[in-house]
């Protein structure tokens, strides 16, 4: 049975990336803003909420940038990657909560804007393409095309 979750990918308007800081497993990681799909929520919701819960900012959606898959021993999951932009670019950056998670078990550290090289420069980044292969997505001018569609 597969289990999906959703990753969102947004710019500040000086092309910064936003990113939480999570610890899991005796470490600290860093990624994009994301969890799983609720039962009954569609994957762009779900990515809009998790924004929300995370950071506090409100987002809009431009387009599904990758699905991600994994069948391994951990068993069948996918992660639909969007890309976001901020409705209000004024709004505040706020450290979130997970509401699945009780208070003294938190995983969320930190949450912030950065920029390219910094982003190039984290020890542990998931997933680690951010680094690269999204940059040049995007000096390459490739990031207009939305792969996501909702059937009615």
């Amino acid at each position: 049975m597969w289990t999906g979750g959703v990753r969102a990918i947004v710019l500040d308007d000086r092309k910064r990336m936003l990113l939480v800081r999570q610890y899991h497993d005796g470490k600290d990681i860093w990624m994009v803003p994301g969890g799983t799909i609720e039962e009954g929520e569609s994957a762009a919701d779900a990515a809009l909420r998790e924004v929300k819960e995370e950071t506090n900012l409100d987002i809009g959606l431009d387009g599904l940038l990758w699905h991600v898959e994994e069948v391994s021993e951990r068993g069948q999951r996918f992660v639909n990657f969007f890309l976001g932009h901020l409705k209000d670019p004024s709004q505040k950056l706020v450290l979130g909560t997970d509401p699945e998670l009780a208070e003294d078990a938190q995983v969320l550290r930190e949450v912030a804007f950065l920029d390219r090289e910094e982003v190039g420069k984290l020890e542990v980044l998931y997933p680690e393409y951010l680094k690269d292969e999204f940059w040049q997505l995007l000096d390459g001018g490739q990031l207009q095309y939305n792969a996501f569609r909702m059937r009615d």
